[in-house]
């Protein structure tokens, strides 16, 4: 994870070239020392697209997961505490769920257009309802806690009792649960960007680059090969470093390994 972090913010020190360069005199040449993973059939260096690609993952996988769990927390938060919302937040929440995360991502690029700020707003509506029931369901363990109760029942105002009492309970299973949200926006961006729907089709991202190499993959398969392998990696890392927090905020695992 650390080694895509470091490729995506030193995208302009790594790569060979201009990823958005056309130069047809070098289209679908092989990978070589000059072109470390072989040009498209535009000629542009797919080592550079490569790198470059890692910038637009990684910015809509943290966006997408840093604006889940912001707007997942407070309506979590006040969904659990506050017993008459809790019936009318959870319908709001079971009706965003049932909204297909690709159909929203179509609707809102055919509206406003394919950018990076789109991809991210139609990842995220779909991603708060599994964070707000997150949430929920930790608000509704500690409410019952007996330290809980005795600050309800010294007249200890709500924002207070959220603040010191209950926020610091959410914490844990949230770090846990944006490792998960940042992978699946990544593997969506990258999904929604090879139908089209996506990211800009100037804009070098893993989807883009394996949607316009698949026609050319008998002749040149490292255009799609080399950014799907590195999505895969780039997830798997996520995940891998997402089960590793969950063994270590996790008290009952943490015991038992």
């Amino acid at each position: 994870m650390i080694v895509v972090v470091a490729a995506a913010i030193l995208a302009p020190l790594l790569g060979t070239s201009d990823p958005i360069a056309l130069n047809p005199v070098n289209r679908l040449k092989h990978p070589s020392e000059l072109f470390w993973l072989g040009t498209d059939m535009y000629g542009r260096d797919v080592w550079s697209r490569v790198v470059y690609g890692a910038r637009v993952s990684l910015t809509v996988g943290v966006s997408a997961a840093a604006l889940s769990v912001v707007f997942g927390l407070l309506i979590g938060m006040v969904a659990g505490y506050v017993r008459w919302l809790d019936g009318i937040v959870m319908r709001v929440m079971d009706g965003l769920m049932a909204i297909p995360g690709i159909l929203l991502a179509i609707a809102l690029v055919s509206l406003s257009g394919a950018s990076i700020v789109t991809v991210i707003i139609a990842i995220t509506i779909p991603e708060i309802p599994r964070v707000v029931r997150l949430v929920r369901s930790v608000v509704l363990s500690v409410r019952e806690e007996p330290y809980v109760e005795a600050a309800i029942s010294v007249a200890t105002p709500v924002t207070k009792i959220l603040r010191k009492h209950i926020l610091p309970n959410t914490i844990p299973p949230l770090i846990v649960q944006a490792t998960y949200v940042c992978a699946s926006a990544m593997l969506t961006e990258s999904f929604l960007s090879f139908l089209g729907a996506g990211t800009p089709p100037e804009v070098p991202s893993w989807g883009n680059m394996m949607a316009e190499g698949r026609l050319f993959f008998p002749l040149a398969p490292w255009i799609v090969l080399f950014p799907g392998v590195a999505l895969a990696l780039t997830i798997l890392a996520v995940n891998v470093l997402g089960d590793a927090l969950r063994d270590k905020l996790d008290p009952k695992l943490a015991r038992r390994i």
